[in-house]
């Protein structure tokens, strides 16, 4: 009788520890909210404190209902401090009427078709004869990801500025968030 309630007991803590494994790889807390899979990037973001800005130029560029659409996408996702970094009033003068085109090619430019997370894209480095992944932006542009160390990721633009990808695999319902320390620019 002992053993079979030993088994059960065994038995109980690794459905646990299941349970709370599963539990911890669907929410991400980015800024300070959690971040379900069952939602959508946009609506996700919206709780972002960490991303006020890309969200109030989400809604500027009028691209709230692409980034809801179905997918799959990968948005890599500048933080505030990112566009606090641009020369002073960049952020600004994007948000105006007039630049509402240039603004969605900046955004546009930090989405990829897809769901690209850390394992698919140390898989396709892993397989690149130069250490590095090409991907193609919905603008039509090309970022560059590599390693930045054993784990580490950094995206690299068309003007070759770099961005650390400093939180990986925000899973969303239609893809991905990958949270960058700098705004990616297109030539």
């Amino acid at each position: 009788m002992k053993s079979k309630g030993i088994k059960v007991a065994i038995a109980s803590v690794f459905a646990l520890a299941l349970s709370t494994t599963t539990l911890a790889q669907e929410v991400t807390w980015v800024g300070g909210e959690q971040m379900y899979p069952k939602k959508d990037i946009v609506t996700n973001a919206v709780n972002s404190k960490d991303h006020t800005t890309l969200v109030a130029a989400v809604n500027a560029a009028g691209l709230v209902e692409t980034l809801q659409g179905d997918g799959p996408f990968t948005v890599f996702a500048p933080t505030n401090d990112a566009f606090e970094n641009l020369p002073d009033g960049t952020v600004n003068t994007l948000l105006k009427k007039e630049n509402k085109e240039m603004l969605t090619g900046i955004l546009t430019y930090h989405v990829v078709a897809g769901t690209w997370d850390t394992k698919k894209l140390m898989a396709a480095i892993d397989k690149s004869k130069d250490g590095t992944v090409e991907l193609k932006t919905v603008s039509g542009g090309k970022l560059w990801v590599m390693r930045n160390g054993k784990s580490n990721l950094i995206v690299k633009d068309e003007k070759g500025n770099m961005a650390d990808i400093t939180i990986t695999d925000v899973y969303q319902s239609n893809g991905v968030i990958q949270v960058i320390d700098a705004v990616l620019m297109p030539s």
